[in-house]
């Protein structure tokens, strides 16, 4: 390692490119950097994961599963919470500041060379998101990895992560997110997700809406993949709450998977981590079951920083990146079954490229009834709405004004939300930090969890 990058310098230096809201559709270059590095994404077997909603911990699962199984693993997931060596994970830990630091000085010249072809074919540089993912690559073929799991940043179909390609494609829950980029419907949302699918892949779908569903089985019958749907060929037989998440039974492809613990909350987990199995035994040549003590060990050991994250108790403080309408509704859901709230106060941050109006109506319809109070706040994020800005939509929505304050800032908005959780002695009360990734991330450090 040179004396001359740290983590935080490296970083520095991704920031000052095309954010990763910026995200270029294009993937020569990304080719163009995988032939003179010699090919790093070729050098592992992956499992691509993509969808709107429950890509990372669905990443997550299937990752602890090929861990049980002794392989080594990679992990490529974003955004991070707390550190950016989070998004490149090494057999289930961020890379080690070393590594990240020392690959990037080694293919930093090479990314020179691209970008000055970009410069010169009058096209932007390679972008924050292009960098990084390189940079994975790179990574998991330094160490070597067994097999690399790979969540797409964007849709698919020129989604860095695409310069990939998947032995096993995953599409998680399909819903209206991106709108501006991605189309709007989830039709045309999923033309884009299924541009990961190529021949001699195994296609795994969790239960789609019906017009999503058909454009990913047009697509694997075009190039000749098998395919396994959630509901028809796989799925969650049944599910009990027990104490920090549930117990699941799951019907795979092949097996049959009882008692499963699964140490996180709601319905939408429990079918993430039906997908997850179905994804390993698709892997593992989708003909005979997985070893269910193996199984048992993976699911029993899963983490997803983050997502309906209990962080402090007396009063208990969740943390969600539930940053889309549905993510709301389901982790919603989850709230009601898993925890015994009379009264929830919810602390809410949203970015501006998110369907605010669209969030805070969900978020009132499904968490209304908890005699709700709601702080409008935002995070450090450039991206942020406005505090001021998301009350007055909210006033708007018909959230009663009495239940409504204003904190600009995040440390004030939390210490708030305690005060108001535990005003009244008569209601158990608890308090949902939820909205924007960047939110839950910041709050996750100010309430002392500062590792993901």
């Amino acid at each position: 390692m040179t004396d001359e990058f740290s983590v935080e310098s490296v970083y520095a230096e991704l920031l000052g490119r095309a954010p990763e809201n910026k995200m270029e559709p294009r993937l020569a270059p990304l080719h163009r950097a995988m032939d003179i590095l010699g090919e790093p994404n070729k050098a592992f077997p992956i499992i691509h994961v993509t969808g709107t909603n429950g890509k990372t911990s669905t990443a997550r699962m299937i990752e602890a599963g090929l861990r049980a199984h002794g392989l080594s693993t990679g992990r490529y997931t974003s955004p991070h919470l707390s550190k950016v060596t989070e998004r490149i994970s090494i057999d289930g830990a961020p890379v080690p500041d070393e590594t990240f630091v020392r690959i990037w000085d080694e293919i930093r010249p090479y990314l020179a060379i691209v970008d000055s072809e970009l410069e010169a074919a009058g096209q932007p540089r390679l972008t924050y998101f292009e960098c990084l993912t390189i940079l994975g690559f790179a990574v998991f073929a330094d160490q070597p990895v067994n097999v690399a799991v790979i969540e797409v940043g964007l849709g698919g179909i020129t989604d860095a992560t695409n310069v990939g390609d998947g032995e096993v494609f995953v599409v998680t829950p399909i819903s209206l997110d991106h709108t501006d980029l991605l189309g709007e419907t989830t039709e045309e949302i999923a033309h884009e997700k299924a541009g990961i699918i190529k021949p001699g892949g195994f296609l795994v779908s969790a239960a789609q809406p019906r017009d999503a569903a058909q454009v990913l089985l047009e697509k694997a019958k075009e190039t000749a993949v098998p395919f396994r749907f959630e509901g028809v060929e796989f799925g969650v037989e049944n599910r009990t709450v027990a104490v920090g998440g549930q117990m699941v039974t799951i019907q795979g492809i092949a097996g049959r998977y009882e008692d499963l613990l699964v140490p996180l909350h709601g319905a939408h987990q429990a079918e993430n981590a039906a997908v997850a199995i179905a994804a390993l035994e698709a892997f593992f040549g989708a003909e005979k079951p997985l070893d269910a003590g193996l199984v048992q060990e993976a699911f029993a050991s899963v983490t997803s920083p983050g997502r309906l994250e209990v962080v402090r108790t007396a009063p208990t403080i969740i943390v969600d990146a539930a940053h889309n309408p549905e993510g709301i509704r389901v982790s919603a859901e989850a709230i009601h079954e898993a925890f015994s709230f009379t009264k929830l106060v919810v602390v809410v941050g949203v970015l501006r490229e998110k369907d605010a109006e669209e969030i805070l109506r969900q978020l009132k319809e499904s968490l209304g009834g908890l005699s709700a109070e709601y702080c409008f706040t935002q995070s450090n994020s450039p991206r942020a709405v406005p505090a001021e800005d998301l009350a007055e939509l909210a006033v708007d929505l018909g959230y009663g004004e009495d239940t409504i304050h204003v904190a600009e800032k995040l440390d004030d908005a939390l210490e708030w939300a305690v005060e108001r959780a535990e005003a009244n002695d008569d209601l158990a009360g608890g308090v949902l930090v939820t909205g924007s990734i960047t939110l839950v991330a910041e709050a996750r450090i100010l309430l002392g969890k500062a590792d993901a």
